[in-house]
């Protein structure tokens, strides 16, 4: 029972606000409480600097049974031969592969935030666009990738990585053409799937494996676990206590050094074990069914917003998420957002390819499917879920009417609880 009384309310007032609403932000979920228990377990105490069976700290032995238990099940989801699952989150992982595999300086080609990307792929004030030569690659105006392009602008800027994967895509990437792009002029290709890796898994869509020469994933999001990351790959089997030369085969070697004693300490062992717990979860026909309800309720809550008059960049979506240009509705990212939270809806502004607005108050909203359906929620209430974001856009300056609506949404959730 926790006794610091303020923090106490203020997890429960959290608690609350999401049992009483509709979370639809696509990078969140929830978690199980098999998740939440290893989170907050003693292994928090535990410091465990290196890798299972070279560490700087006795009394490793447990936690090195955990780490490879989550890295095991990491490579058996995925079809690797390598897996770290050190990385507290999905920048530090992907500032570790940058750190791995190219030198500051370098050209660095990934796609642009403000088209759909993430800030870790090149964003000028990131690290990644400010240690790094970075050139971005956008959408066509339908917002859907334009390889033609991606390609002409990697011959033009020859990079030596390429950074391949979205935060707010709402369709299929093609890896295999993005691997011929790489391959044209001889650069490092990386997937960040932290959006899609549950996806993945359920095989509602491709994997990289195989295809690409890194792969990193956060492992909340669809894959429902703690806040982390892991990197992946195939290659020789690491020996992190020899620098080895930049080959494709030295891959695991080159990210292990990276991550320590490159850019981190300690792992956090607590979180080891949440991820190890996640992908057992994962392993499961359970599991799989719930990808792939994911992507079904995506996919009929897009279509009734469609028909409801929302404008949708693509059109629509192939995997969990959307993106809703609200130009049409005449309200702005940020007022969507706002009207939507005073309903219970939870989103995020966003913008849309090629945004007339700022993107502190843009075009868009991002929404996506993933803690609905770990509650339980299927294609019948997604209809429903659409016919409350259209009131919402209709009456979003009507205090009263969004505070009625957050009571009878408070209500309809009561027959999905959260995991407990």
């Amino acid at each position: 029972m926790l006794k610091d009384k303020k923090i106490k309310e203020l997890i429960e007032a959290e608690e609350k606000r999401q049992t009483n609403g509709l979370e639809m932000i696509p990078s969140e979920n929830h978690s199980s409480v098999d998740v939440r228990e290893a989170s907050g377990s003693i292994l928090t105490d535990k410091y465990s600097e290196g890798y299972p069976g070279m560490r700087y700290y006795g009394g490793c032995e447990f936690v090195d049974q955990v780490e490879n238990i989550a890295r095991d099940r990491a490579k058996e989801l995925f079809g690797v031969t390598h897996a770290n699952v050190q990385p507290h989150s999905g920048s530090p992982a992907n500032q570790a592969i940058y750190f791995a595999l190219v030198d500051p300086g370098d050209t660095v080609m990934g796609m642009s935030l403000f088209f759909g990307g993430h800030m870790t792929h090149g964003l000028k004030v990131n690290f990644s666009g400010t240690y790094y030569n970075s050139v971005q690659y956008t959408t066509d105006k339908s917002g859907f990738m334009d390889y033609d392009a991606i390609a002409k602008l990697a011959l033009e800027h020859k990079p030596k990585l390429i950074m391949a994967g979205t935060t707010a895509y709402p369709r299929i990437i093609d890896w295999k053409k993005l691997r011929k792009i790489a391959d044209s002029i001889d650069a490092w290709l990386v997937a960040d799937i932290s959006h899609i890796a549950g996806l993945v898994v359920s095989g509602d869509h491709p994997s990289p494996a195989g295809i690409v020469d890194v792969i990193m994933t956060t492992t909340h999001k669809t894959l429902r676990g703690p806040r982390g990351a892991m990197i992946l790959a195939n290659g020789n089997e690491s020996n992190p206590l020899k620098k080895p030369e930049r080959t494709k085969e030295n891959i695991p070697s080159l990210i292990d050094r990276a991550v320590i004693p490159g850019l981190q300490g300690g792992p956090h062992n607590h979180q080891t074990a949440a991820i190890a717990v996640a992908l057992g979860e994962a392993l499961t026909p359970e599991y799989k069914a719930y990808g792939n309800q994911v992507t079904k309720n995506a996919k009929v809550l897009s279509k009734e917003l469609v028909s409801l008059g929302f404008d949708l960049v693509t059109g629509g979506t192939d995997n969990h998420l959307m993106v809703v240009d609200l130009n049409s509705k005449d309200i702005s990212g940020k007022q969507g957002e706002a009207a939507l939270s005073k309903a219970g809806i939870t989103v995020n502004k966003n913008t849309v390819p090629f945004d007339p607005r700022s993107p502190f108050d843009p075009s868009g909203i991002r929404l996506g499917t993933p803690a609905l359906t770990t509650r339980g929620m299927k294609e019948a209430e997604m209809k429903q879920i659409a016919v409350w974001i259209d009131d919402v856009a209709k009456h979003h300056k009507d205090e009263k009417y969004l505070k009625n609506l957050h009571k009878e949404i408070t209500k309809f959730t009561k027959d999905f609880p959260l995991p407990k």
